[in-house]
């Protein structure tokens, strides 16, 4: 085993894996990462709001690699990887269980925009970063909208928020920057008001977003739960790629 202590070198032992050097989060302080032969694990401290551990590589180095790795990190941390590797993971360690299986999906570049509905049905101005001052309003549209959200405004290392107001002021569609890292942008916190779904404004301000991310990071990727297959057709359709991950768990 050895131990990685520059995102240089977690992109090198991972062959630039977009998901393994987003754990890496530039190695700010807290973050550890370790290869063995091919197998790279990156623990990172509250990433979007878990102990990650991501893994990668063949099944019979990680296994070696992960309880090396949750022996130094601790049982907090959740070994997350590609869908097939985690399975095999777990079957070979007792000490684990499946915690979920959802989706990772990511981009360096955008799909061109669809010919967007310029007439009378079109709702809601252009997408836009909102100012600190739009708090209340964004805590509240997810509230009503997506409780469920790991972004919020307020938490540590939630960057920015947009979002796309109608003609009243009145705050219609969201998405932040949150938790990204030097060289991957993560999108989250996407939610639109019930009444207004269906007209495109997550698109669009996913579209915004999304550009921003690519722009400033290189790449852009999200996480997405598998039943949410409406969500994954329109990041699809804005260019992203779609990879099945499962996560793993010290049972308590």
């Amino acid at each position: 085993m050895r131990e990685l202590v520059s995102e240089a070198e977690v992109a090198a032992a991972s062959g630039d894996d977009d998901l393994v050097v987003w754990a890496a989060q530039g190695m700010r302080p807290g973050v550890r990462a370790w290869a063995y032969r091919d197998a790279v694990a990156v623990a990172s401290p509250d990433a979007s709001r878990r102990d990650r551990l991501v893994v990668r590589g063949e099944a019979a180095r990680v296994v070696p690699l992960l309880r090396h790795a949750l022996a130094e990190a601790g049982p907090s941390y959740r070994p997350l990887g590609d869908a097939a590797l985690i399975e095999q993971v777990v079957a070979a360690m007792p000490e684990l269980e499946i915690a979920g299986h959802f989706s990772w999906m990511g981009t360096e570049k955008l799909a061109p925009p669809r010919e967007e509905d310029t007439g009378r049905d079109r709702l809601g101005g252009p997408a836009a970063w909102l100012d600190d001052r739009a708090a209340p309003e964004i805590a509240k549209l997810l509230a009503a909208a997506h409780p469920d959200s790991y972004a919020v405004p307020g938490l540590p290392r939630v960057r920015r928020w947009a979002g796309i107001r109608d003609g009243h002021g009145r705050l219609l569609a969201v998405a932040a920057d949150a938790w990204s890292a030097p060289t991957v942008g993560l999108l989250a916190g996407v939610a639109t008001t019930v009444p207004a779904r269906g007209r495109g404004l997550g698109e669009r301000v996913c579209r915004f977003v999304a550009s921003a991310l690519i722009a400033d990071y290189g790449r852009a990727a999200l996480m997405v739960d598998d039943w949410n297959l409406g969500a994954i057709v329109v990041y699809e359709r804005l260019g992203f790629a779609r990879r099945r991950v499962a996560a793993a768990r010290v049972p308590e």
